[in-house]
């Protein structure tokens, strides 16, 4: 079989034929050549409106590169004609292939985006011997056009998050869809400011927001009031995560106090290596740290009275009435009252704050949680990692876009993979 036969039928061009195909070697570098030309009945079309126009003149011709075929890389070889546009003036005919001025063809963008989701994209552009901008061009082509032909109707329920991606306390803002039928990314913001948040609501539109009927999200103070003021109708929860975070947090700050009490007073260290038995959950644990948590209930200490309190503090997400969560969650606050545990005073008073939101985890029959967020957010860091982290804002948008959208892809005749 013919390569041009084989395009032909797996990359048909109307009003473009395949001419001439050729094997080229220059510098010991193997290259294949394939000659394109417009049919003699062919339409020509402004590259900027499509509209039909009438012929100018002949550029010289040009190299787009296209899918390598067993690892030789292949181009199309065309001379661009220049077409009188009556709205635009002369300008370079519209070619199915490609856009613009880019020297890539539209699906071997495609292919190189599909391979950026698996690979770094600086091993991409080595396997396929391209260079790393090629790879941004292409996911951006990608991701561009997801963008602009990704569903956006029914969205119930969505989360909220910021993650840090660069030194120095540079963040992103994050909103996810967290409905059962569909999970993904839909808005990546610069830093976790009012601005960035209100930037998503614009976007996303007055009627979208009206239908909305959870936002999960943490306790950061510019989220809570956009929310408030952007989606007043929606049921706005204080996730189960980022509030057992805070008990974490407490336990950890206790643990660290209480080593460094009983160093200057000259007892001995029970507490090194005991930060992961008191903070992780007990299905969780190794056998070693089982029988260490295992010790330290032998000892009247306030970082494991903290971890018994935050144990008996989960029995709160078991219940199903909001009734008896408020008579355990009033019990559960005067036991904190009457202790002399600072930090779990602390959060005591922060649960206190947000008591309203908290308690709106019963009004919803499906048990909402931003776990689902986190675990997003973790492989929003694997993203970047996976990147050798990226510097500018744009460039991270476009690979988490790409990595975690779920965009719809432009329509091709042909799979890769």
């Amino acid at each position: 079989m013919l390569l041009k036969t084989l395009l032909n039928h797996c990359y048909k061009l109307s009003s473009f034929v395949f001419t001439k195909v050729s094997f080229s070697t220059e510098n010991n570098n193997e290259k294949i050549i394939i000659d394109l030309e417009s049919r003699k009945n062919g339409k020509k079309y402004c590259s900027k409106c499509h509209k039909q126009c009438s012929g100018y003149d002949h550029l010289n011709a040009r190299l787009f590169r296209f899918i390598p075929i067993w690892g030789i890389p292949v181009f199309f070889r065309y001379s661009l004609r220049r077409v009188t546009c009556p709205d635009h003036g002369i300008v370079v005919e519209y070619i199915p292939w490609a856009e613009g001025k880019s020297h890539l063809t539209n699906i071997f963008k495609i292919y190189l985006s599909q391979w950026a989701k698996h690979l770094s994209w600086e091993t991409v552009a080595d396997i396929f011997q391209v260079q790393w901008y090629h790879v941004y061009e292409s996911v951006e082509h990608v991701v561009e056009y997801g963008l602009k032909h990704r569903y956006l109707e029914k969205i119930k329920a969505i989360g909220i998050d910021e993650i840090q991606y660069l030194i120095g306390h540079k963040y992103l803002t994050l909103v996810y869809q967290i409905d059962s039928h569909c999970r993904r990314l839909l808005y990546v913001g610069k830093e976790r400011k009012t601005k960035s948040l209100l930037r998503f609501f614009y976007r996303f539109g007055k009627v979208r927001t009206s239908l909305l009927e959870v936002i999960c999200c943490d306790m950061w103070k510019p989220f809570l009031k956009v929310i408030a003021k952007k989606a007043p109708n929606a049921l706005n929860i204080l996730d189960r995560f980022h509030i057992m975070k805070k008990f974490n947090e407490a336990i950890d700050k206790t643990r660290r106090q209480e080593v460094k009490e009983l160093e200057a007073d000259g007892h001995e260290p029970i507490l090194k290596k005991s930060r992961w038995c008191l903070l992780k959950n007990k299905n969780k644990q190794k056998e070693s740290q089982l029988a260490k948590l295992k010790e330290l209930l032998k000892y009247n200490l306030k970082s494991v009275k903290c971890m018994l309190l935050r144990e008996a503090f989960q029995k709160f997400w078991t219940y199903r009435s909001s009734y008896w969560a408020k008579r355990f969650f009033d019990q559960w606050i005067d036991r904190i009252k009457f202790s002399n545990l600072d930090e779990m005073k602390k959060v005591a008073k922060t649960l206190l704050r947000h008591e309203e939101l908290i308690f709106n985890w019963f009004k919803t029959k499906e048990r909402f949680s931003n776990g689902i967020v986190e675990g997003f957010n973790n492989k929003a860091k694997l993203t970047i990692k996976k990147a050798y982290g990226f510097k500018q804002f744009k460039t991270i948008e476009v690979a988490l876009y790409h990595q975690l959208a779920d965009l719809p892809e432009p329509d091709t005749t042909h799979k890769f993979y």
